[in-house]
């Protein structure tokens, strides 16, 4: 399978973002991690992404209509059109020969839920860890407040997978950071969430991140949602004002495609933790 011929088809299909890692870089993963536990034949990893446009944001952003990000931002974003664009991709690899195992973007944190049908084997459900396996797929970074960014649109996308026995080039991973790092980033919680930071390495690419407790972020009121799969997942703060600034920031800074107007045109509302009015 051609590398370019698989991307191009995708694109075609409504891919925003494609990556490709060879299985090798999961090995250092633990066995509940790795893709091979789930199609033991895995060759290549590949990671299907679709953007979240930047409108999608605006009624969170102006305070004035937060289903519209829970419609095409969350699910009918990823439970429907990226869902149909990887079900694609899958159809197009069993098409030329090769086996397909196309993968929603379930929380890593999810418990196992079932008992071992085998010894050696973890319990079900694997669920793998679509943002670390899209960093070894060279599609970006995580940045300080735990956002995954792309060069192509900050924060703002989506990810599922393709789990194939078909052997395909890796995207190379990309040198340099897109996040400015904590000077700008620290102050974007208006909740005092950061509580830390740390620096993480995975497949050779360091990045510091802040350490988070999301018990508080789970109480934010300022554009965040419960995790729309499962209670053990982190709580979706994209839309939050932690993420909306990320957003703004990273395209203020040309770290980002930028347009033609900025997308922060004047100061976010905010409810504090314990008062809950708008501060204009």
């Amino acid at each position: 399978m051609n590398s370019l011929k698989l991307k191009t088809f995708a694109a075609e299909a409504g891919a925003d973002l494609v990556g490709i890692a060879s299985v090798e870089r999961f090995e250092e993963l633990p066995q509940e991690k790795q893709p091979r536990v789930i199609y033991p034949e895995t060759r290549s990893v590949i990671i299907i992404g679709r953007r979240i446009t930047r409108g999608t944001f605006r009624g969170v952003e102006e305070g004035t209509n937060f289903y519209n990000y829970s419609a095409f931002g969350q699910h009918w974003l990823a439970d429907r059109f990226l869902a149909l664009t990887t079900f694609q991709v899958a159809e197009f690899l069993e098409d030329n020969g090769w086996e397909a195992v196309p993968l929603p973007n379930l929380p890593p944190e999810v418990p196992p839920m079932g008992v071992r049908v085998k010894p050696g084997l973890p319990p079900p459900n694997v669920m793998l860890d679509f943002e670390d396996a899209a960093i070894r797929a060279g599609l970006g970074e995580i940045g300080y407040c735990g956002f995954f960014l792309t060069r192509e649109f900050g924060p703002r996308q989506r990810f599922q997978m393709i789990l194939t026995d078909a052997k395909l080039k890796p995207n190379p991973i990309p040198k340099g950071n897109i996040c400015p790092g904590p000077e700008k980033c620290q102050i974007f919680c208006p909740l005092g969430a950061i509580k830390g930071e740390k620096k993480i390495t995975i497949w050779r690419k360091s990045m510091v991140v802040a350490e988070i407790n999301y018990h508080i972020c789970s109480e934010c009121k300022n554009g965040a949602t419960a995790n729309p799969y499962h209670p053990a997942g982190e709580p979706d703060r994209l839309a939050a004002v932690c993420g909306r600034s990320c957003l703004d920031n990273l395209e203020k800074s040309g770290r980002v495609k930028t347009f033609m107007l900025p997308f922060r045109l004047r100061q976010p509302w905010v409810v504090e933790r314990t008062v809950d009015l708008f501060k204009l």
